[in-house]
């Protein structure tokens, strides 16, 4: 059984990871920012005699991160598999958005995921062995408003991902990317306040729709952490991996248009959105 570090378990697809691949038989170290987050997992731990341990794991900090990976290499012996799952949301519009907050987003979904990946590698390389999942989400495919600095970070890390397949190719790494749709996560569900008006409000209304009628027929984080539990055991070794029922839907939507034909759709009406939106997804979607 592998030994695997998932990072961001305290909710969402990290928490499901982290069950999925300890019920696997796999021994996990579940980390996370703040440890008195933990309790569902600590519960679940304990009343299935999960070999799983929680670790305190900050992304960004290169403090954090050295003494947490340092920490579970000494313990373990190596690390077979990391999921590169920790990450925040960044909602805004371009114009709007100050760049304080694009760096915020940057800093935890990309340069936060890029400290864990040069914590293993070294030691992946050497044994040239390991397998490293990054999740990124539907939005490192394609942009759409108002998820600017999220759709930023994410083809970022997907851009990295890419490199990072090439560079341990030769030495028995793997790398793999996981494209999320909509799935029912804290981050996904948890009501926000109504954003201030703004002459771009139409894509916010369209992009909450959208959200609202996929949850109606919601994926569950297991779903995706079924998936990554077939990378890291070898079952999968594409290097994308959509996930979710609505993963590889709205990646085809993208693709079914050139880029022109994508970003007219911004310039759409509600009716002409709507229309398309409903025949390539399929979800009775509602203003």
């Amino acid at each position: 059984m592998a030994v695997v570090v998932v990072t961001g378990t305290s909710t969402g697809i990290g928490l499901a990871t982290a069950i999925t691949l300890a019920r696997g038989g796999h021994v996990v170290f579940a980390g996370m920012r703040n440890l008195d987050k933990g309790g569902e997992l600590r519960e679940v731990t304990a009343k299935e005699n999960l070999p799983l341990r929680l670790v305190k794991l900050d992304i960004d900090s290169d403090n954090s991160v050295n003494e947490a990976f340092g920490g579970i290499l000494k313990e373990a012996g190596h690390i077979d598999a990391l999921v590169n799952n920790a990450g925040i949301l960044g909602r805004g519009y371009v114009e709007e958005t100050p760049i304080a907050f694009f760096r915020q987003v940057m800093e935890t979904n990309f340069f936060g995921s890029l400290r864990c990946i040069q914590a293993v590698v070294p030691s992946m390389r050497e044994r040239r062995s390991g397998c490293i999942v990054n999740i990124t989400s539907v939005a490192g495919q394609f942009g759409m408003p108002p998820q600017a600095p999220y759709a930023a970070s994410k083809w970022a890390f997907e851009g990295l991902s890419e490199c990072l397949a090439q560079e341990l190719s030769p030495f028995n790494v793997r790398v793999a990317i996981v494209e999320p749709g909509v799935i029912a996560t804290p981050m996904t569900t948890t009501p926000r306040p109504a954003p201030p008006p703004s002459p771009y409000s139409m894509h916010g209304r369209r992009m909450a729709a959208y959200f609202m009628a996929s949850l109606g027929r919601p994926t569950s984080p297991f779903d995706v952490a079924r998936t990554i539990q077939d990378i890291v055991e070898g079952k999968s070794t594409k290097l994308r991996n959509p996930a979710g029922a609505d993963g590889a839907t709205l990646i085809n939507w993208r693709k079914s248009k050139t880029d022109e034909e994508w970003v007219h759709l911004g310039a759409a009406t509600d009716e002409e959105w709507l229309a398309d939106a409903k025949k390539h997804s399929e979800l009775d979607i509602k203003f």
